[in-house]
């Protein structure tokens, strides 16, 4: 959160390989504290200014955490817009839009099901996504469902929207293992990196250091598992040369062991 060379406090204000360099619309925190459900803390301050923040990096121990900073691609600057999303046990955050979310926003919202509906605090694509995945089963094929989640909400973009229909790059977790994974509609996904260390796994944006050796980039189309020891490689919404696969054909995951 602070004290690496590009840490998550620096990248809100320089972000070095980001679409935006500044990323000042609000902040998030989750963490699994002695509970299976995550502890949240978000503000709309950029997380440069807050004072809270630095407190509470400094004081709180989890085993897992996902941290956030953001730069709106159109909603308000709100706390309910603010990433990581919870429910019940899960939570989630996403880099990337869904192109013309305002012309869809309607049609999106009736993708959630009525039982997760609830859960809609925001008026974000990225909260829709989740709350689509949990309709598509995420407790059972986390990886899938939020393919098809995302898969839903590119083809209302392709109808309705504009480009770039989907650029996604997004960590989710059920508290005992994160998930992550990168894809885009075009040739711009959003970037997306992880690091294997004696401590732990990394998932990040991009690099908290200069030594980008022990960095490794999730290739677009790919998603990755880990539950802190070791990292496993899936597919992600990857089309077949003919296009002509259909949801479970893509979704698929093909499991590597990194």
């Amino acid at each position: 959160m602070l004290n690496q060379e590009q840490s998550l406090v620096e990248q809100s204000r320089n972000a070095l390989i980001g679409k935006t360099p500044i990323n000042a619309d609000g902040f998030g925190l989750a963490w699994y504290p002695q509970r299976q459900e995550p502890c949240f803390y978000k503000d709309t301050n950029p997380a440069w200014s807050d004072a809270n923040l630095k407190q509470l990096a400094h004081h709180t121990q989890s085993g897992l955490f996902l941290a956030h900073v953001r730069a709106s691609t159109g909603t308000a600057t709100s706390r309910n817009n603010c990433h990581p999303f919870g429910k019940d046990n899960w939570c989630f955050m996403h880099n990337g839009q869904a192109g013309g979310h305002e012309q869809i926003r309607q049609r999106l919202d009736g993708k959630i099901p009525a039982g997760h509906y609830t859960h809609r605090f925001g008026a974000t694509e990225s909260e829709a996504i989740f709350l689509i995945a949990h309709g598509e089963g995420l407790d059972a094929d986390p990886i899938g469902a939020m393919g098809r989640a995302v898969m839903h909400v590119e083809a209302l973009s392709r109808e309705n929207g504009a480009v770039p229909f989907m650029r996604f790059a997004a960590c989710w977790s059920n508290g005992k293992k994160l998930f992550a994974a990168r894809y885009a509609s075009d040739r711009f996904a959003p970037s997306l990196y992880y690091r294997v260390g004696c401590d732990g796994i990394i998932v990040s944006s991009e690099p908290l250091d200069a030594d980008q050796s022990e960095w490794s980039e999730i290739a677009p189309s790919s998603a990755i598992e880990t539950d802190g020891l070791e990292v496993v490689a899936h597919s992600f919404l990857v089309e077949d040369a003919q296009e002509k696969s259909d949801v479970g054909d893509r979704c698929r995951s093909n499991r590597t062991i990194v």
